[in-house]
């Protein structure tokens, strides 16, 4: 499944921008829990500041539009102004936001917008050197189920960010046929035959692991066939005989120095686990002012 926009507004359905919200307010409230004893003592209520959002580093950008979420949920008073938008590049010293706000609203919201736009835009980034190494390539770029929990989401929204794709979603958006089921089902034929049964409707992916798997399962074409932990030769091998029937997905063993020569083979598909899993965040920081400062 592909979502094509990295706008946050089209990116995300009514439903999901619910789900936003409330994973906002429960991550505002795992934080502050009864209120922040050390802003309630050092901060009188009526004062206000000016937040800026830094870059102290290089990276892609993405969560800016949580800010606006987040501050909602504790003042209606905040006044925010995106100096850059999801997707963008960004490097250190850059100004990526300037908020207005309460102070103590600032204080109290200021750990957690960091915590989610640092975690996103580290996905992003890490998203984009993949994409990079294979832009000479006809290969895309997508992310796996491998998600932290309950900012799936969010996750592969910074994927989209940083110009891949989006693999499915989770269990009841694309059917994906692994080697476990093919064991239990007793086949790769069986296991696409009983799919092709229950949902028609949808499309088929379905695991590999050797060339004679793909032999058998090309012949009940499939819609991708995912090659999991081959070699560059045995992919090369598999995408000769193939020869477009199904497009062709690797998995296993991606990382930035096998990613480029993984493309070369002719694979369709490059689902990489490490995306969401493994990224580092991107350093950012919240640098709060007494009155509101021009940018630059």
């Amino acid at each position: 499944m592909n979502k094509k926009s990295i706008s946050f507004e089209q990116y995300f359905n009514a439903d999901e921008k619910k789900y936003i919200k409330a994973l906002m307010e429960t991550s505002l409230d795992e934080d502050i829990g009864s209120g922040d004893v050390t802003t309630q003592a050092t901060i009188p209520g009526k004062t206000v500041a000016t937040g800026r959002l830094l870059a102290k580093q290089e990276g892609v950008v993405c969560g800016l539009s949580l800010i606006s979420i987040i501050f909602k949920l504790r003042t209606r008073k905040a006044q925010i102004k995106l100096l850059a938008k999801d997707g963008d590049f960004i490097k250190p010293g850059m100004v990526l936001a300037e908020i207005t706000s309460p102070a103590a609203a600032l204080l109290e919201v200021e750990r957690v917008v960091l915590n989610y736009i640092q975690r996103l835009s580290g996905i992003a980034t890490l998203t984009r050197q993949y994409v990079d190494l294979v832009k000479d390539t006809h290969a895309a770029i997508l992310d796996t189920r491998k998600t932290t929990p309950l900012l799936r989401f969010l996750e592969k929204y910074a994927v989209a960010c940083g110009g891949g794709t989006n693999h499915r979603f989770g269990l009841y958006d694309q059917v994906l046929i692994k080697d476990n089921h093919i064991d239990v089902a007793g086949g790769i034929d069986e296991a696409i035959r009983r799919v092709r049964n229950k949902s028609p409707e949808m499309m088929i992916e379905v695991e590999a692991r050797t060339f004679d798997e793909v032999k058998r399962a090309v012949q009940m074409l499939p819609d991708i066939i995912l090659l999991d932990n081959m070699t560059t030769s045995e992919m090369k091998k598999c995408v000769q005989y193939v020869d477009g029937r199904c497009q062709l997905e690797a998995s296993g063993g991606v990382n930035l120095k096998t990613v480029h020569k993984i493309a070369l083979t002719g694979v369709n598909r490059i689902s990489i686990g490490a995306l969401t899993h493994s990224a580092p965040s991107v350093d950012l920081s919240l640098k709060v002012v007494m009155k509101p400062v021009k940018n630059g």
